[in-house]
């Protein structure tokens, strides 16, 4: 694809973290980069209008979702994503593999694909890597993602290597399913906790040459250590040319750990999960707003946020609307929870182009001792 493509403008010169220009179809995005997620083509209780305000450059959508709900056919008569939901920018569809496992009941995994239930109604479905390359084509997000075996954690050798050979096998199917050229497809490197496998996987999935890869089978409930170990083991062997994504993380520490190790891209929905139960990301730590000693905290927020809940509302006001559960309140946390997270990838940008990027990673952790890393 000529219209995609990572630009590598720097490398930070004691730690190796990245800084680059990723290029896509529908424009181009500063990296390392936090990606928004609109599960349902909308993240929650944010405007597309607001997220561009705030900065953010690619978002996420869900395969799985949007095939029920209105069904990628309807997507497809409005023009793709981009017309259905009125955003200019890349956007990014993951295969729907992992809300098949992890949603999903009765599953039944055959070479040919996955027999499971509707979540909603119980309706039976069936997913391939064919049908989830074809649905994603009919969405039109810039990047898509093959579908993969999501592998549960802890799980043992056998098993791993079984699902991963079969992570490989599905890959390939759906490279050869892929028509449109206007739509980059990500390979997904599994091979849980094993080095071997992970090297096996990720090996096989350059020989396909894919535009990007992502690291999968993370973030499902194993220590810290070992999440680090299987993001390690999947990087060592992908292109340094390509975008690296690792999926669904946006907690602070993990993030700031896999650019140190050198990934591109995250995504997550912690940052507004988060917003709606009161818990937000600020440059002094962690703020519960539900808490008593905010019900006459006249002050902001964050005194270091640039976002438009921090320059006209105080913690006050904030801890009011939550605790009246006016959705407004809601929508004021997302939106500096999200711009939080992109604000913190614009600084690492910048420790990067500056070779201070592991000074600029321990100085930001300092200010978190919450072990949850929020």
């Amino acid at each position: 694809m000529k219209n995609f493509y990572l630009e590598i403008k720097h490398i930070d010169k004691k730690t190796g973290a990245r800084y680059g220009i990723l290029h896509t179809p529908h424009g181009k995005c500063e990296v390392p980069m936090f990606m928004p997620v609109g599960t349902l083509a909308t993240v929650k209780t944010l405007s597309p209008e607001e997220l561009l305000a705030l900065g953010a450059g690619t978002i996420l959508a869900n395969t799985y979702h949007l095939s029920i709900r209105p069904g990628a056919e309807i997507v497809e008569k409005a023009e793709g994503l981009h017309k259905f939901m009125n955003w200019s920018g890349p956007i990014l569809t993951d295969s729907g593999g992992f809300q098949v496992f992890s949603l999903a009941k009765n599953r039944k995994i055959t070479e040919e694909g996955v027999q499971f239930r509707n979540h909603l109604n119980g309706d039976k479905l069936f997913f391939s890597p064919e049908v989830s390359i074809d649905i994603q084509e009919k969405l039109g997000a810039d990047i898509i993602m093959s579908f993969d075996e999501c592998i549960h954690w802890p799980a043992d050798y056998d098993y791993v290597k079984k699902a991963t050979k079969r992570t490989i096998r599905w890959a390939k199917r759906g490279l050869e399913a892929h028509e449109r050229e206007d739509q980059a497809l990500f390979g997904i490197v599994q091979g849980g906790e094993f080095e071997d496998l992970r090297k096996m996987c990720a090996e096989a999935l350059v020989e396909m040459d894919f535009p990007g890869y992502s690291i999968g089978g993370t973030s499902v409930g194993e220590p810290k250590e070992k999440f680090f170990d299987m993001v390690e083991y999947s990087v060592k062997y992908l292109p340094k040319d390509k975008p690296r994504y690792l999926m669904g993380v946006g907690s602070i520490d993990y993030v700031l750990g896999g650019i140190l190790r050198g990934v591109d891209m995250f995504d997550s929905v912690l940052p507004t999960r988060l917003a709606r139960h009161g818990a937000l990301m600020t440059s002094v730590g962690r703020v519960n707003i539900k808490n008593e000693k905010y019900k006459a905290d006249f002050t902001p927020l964050d005194v270091n946020c640039d976002c438009v809940c921090c320059k006209h509302y105080t913690k006050a006001y904030l801890r009011h609307l939550y605790v009246c559960n006016e959705t407004f309140g809601k929508r004021l946390m997302s939106y500096h929870n999200v711009r939080f997270l992109v604000r913190l990838m614009e600084e690492a940008r910048q420790a990067i182009k500056e070779d201070r990027y592991l000074e600029f990673m321990e100085e930001t952790l300092a200010k978190f001792d919450d072990k949850r890393g929020f």
